[in-house]
């Protein structure tokens, strides 16, 4: 099933010239606890100089099957840029905040900052993987191609019994997720909606856990601490706003969001997009 497009984190997604075009898969229900969703970009941009997008990243890793080879895109810590030039299309698999986790099998935050060929990771099986879902014209033929590929190289063992493909004989199900996975996932989605949490001692208590047991969890599950998944939601949501209207009483945004004052989400928004929130609503 397509899921809608919000390009939330996307910096000035409705300027970039050319042709676009996104589409949304959600995952198979027995993946669902590991992959947010599976996404397809085409562009077309010739006739037109190259275009540098940039995005507020997510808490999230990709796994993308792209030229010249498959590749994970770990957390970036910083803005992601990509530039894009001529015409073409990527494939990607959007994981769960955490839900990399058990694919890699050690802490997520070995791949923050970095694109680590695919091959190194998984073998080389997934060259072959990438070549054909990239030649394959229909897309939902695409998500199955990738999806039974995440099948083949989940780790954990199968268990027996339906996991949520009732009536479905043509893969085996994969395995219950770690509970810890879950929880991840269900704190990040939590503050990602939201971003009115603004201290990480109060997620802290919120969940029931140690400041310093939810740093390690973090870390392990995701690739950053919760103090800059808070940040980044924050910025996000500065970013949407300002891309919504050029008219912004830009110290109540600042109020509602937990900075100081309007200096200080001024300073935060410039240090990290490169302009003060109020120019780049105007652009």
């Amino acid at each position: 099933m397509t899921l809608p497009y919000r390009p939330r984190g996307v910096l000035r997604a409705g300027v970039a010239p050319g042709k676009w075009d996104v589409s949304l898969y959600e995952p198979a229900p027995d993946l669902a606890p590991y992959v947010e969703h599976h996404w397809i970009v085409r562009w077309d941009l010739r006739g037109h100089p190259s275009y540098r997008q940039r995005v507020l990243s997510h808490p999230n890793v990709h796994l993308v099957f792209e030229e010249p080879y498959a590749a994970v895109y770990g957390v970036v810590r910083d803005v992601f840029e990509r530039e894009l030039i001529g015409s073409g299309h990527v494939f990607g698999i959007k994981f769960r905040a955490g839900g990399f986790r058990p694919f890699l099998g050690r802490p997520v935050a070995d791949v923050t900052d970095r694109v680590v060929p695919a091959a190194e990771l998984f073998g080389s099986e997934v060259t072959r993987v990438n070549d054909t879902v990239l030649g394959t014209p229909d897309e939902s033929d695409r998500v199955t191609l990738a999806e039974t590929y995440l099948r083949g190289i989940l780790p954990t063992p199968h268990v027996a019994g339906d996991t949520g493909n009732a009536g479905n004989t043509e893969h085996t199900p994969v395995p219950a997720p770690d509970p810890l996975v879950t929880q991840v996932a269900a704190i990040v989605a939590r503050l990602t909606a939201n971003p009115t949490l603004f201290r990480v001692d109060d997620l802290a208590e919120e969940v029931g856990m140690s400041v310093r047991r939810l740093q390690r969890l973090f870390a392990e599950y995701v690739g950053v601490g919760p103090k800059w998944v808070l940040r980044r939601a924050r910025l996000q949501e500065v970013a949407e706003r300002a891309e919504r209207s050029a008219g912004i009483d830009w110290a109540a945004v600042a109020a509602d969001l937990g900075y100081a004052d309007q200096a200080h989400l001024t300073r935060d928004f410039t240090a990290t997009v490169g302009t003060a929130p109020d120019r780049y609503s105007k652009t």
